[in-house]
């Protein structure tokens, strides 16, 4: 039986996993294994720099963590090694990124995730990872904006250009003719 202190220190672990799950705007449970430490290592900077965490945990923490939190929907895909990616603003990133290893790595897979609250399968995770980020959306949604714009500006410069067209050029004062000798 493990010693009161050890069970203090997972009963912490799981309030914690619990607090982060319920405060996510979205998570990604994937299956661990396969992947190599140099392909680990990039995964992980990909995620820090998106400002996703993640972390290789216990399947029966996150399994208290997750019944704790009200996600009992997520248990049903512990077995194995598992991690979980929790992101609390952008709720695509930790989807696109772990995705995007899923694709390159056979053996490492998207089991589910978190969704605004709720738990989603493997492939709604998966839907979420095909939207754009949000610098893409932001720079498309101006570029939308701009474009009527342009439009705009180009026809008021082929007004103002035909306008121009359309007046006289000032005269251009006539040439002296060379004196004759």
């Amino acid at each position: 039986m493990p010693s009161a202190k050890i069970l203090e220190q997972k009963k912490a672990i799981v309030e914690g996993l619990a607090d982060k799950m319920s405060r996510a705007a979205s998570g990604v449970l994937v299956k661990y294994e396969g992947i190599t430490v140099d392909e680990d290592t990039k995964l992980r900077k990909a995620l820090r720099e998106a400002g996703v965490e993640y972390a290789v945990i216990k399947n029966t923490l996150i399994g208290k963590a997750a019944e704790k939190a009200g996600f009992d929907g997520l248990k049903s895909e512990l077995n194995g090694m598992n991690a979980l990616a929790v992101s609390y603003e952008d709720p695509i990133a930790p989807a696109r990124i772990l995705k995007e290893y899923a694709d390159k790595i056979e053996t490492f897979e998207i089991r589910g995730g978190l969704l605004e609250g709720k738990v989603v399968d493997a492939a709604t995770v998966n839907e979420l990872a095909s939207i754009p980020g949000k610098e893409a959306l932001v720079a498309k949604f101006l570029g939308s904006i701009q474009s009527p714009l342009y439009k705009f500006a180009y026809v008021l410069q082929a007004i103002v250009d035909k306008e121009n067209e359309g007046e006289a050029p000032a005269e251009a004062p006539a040439e002296e003719a060379p004196a004759a000798e």
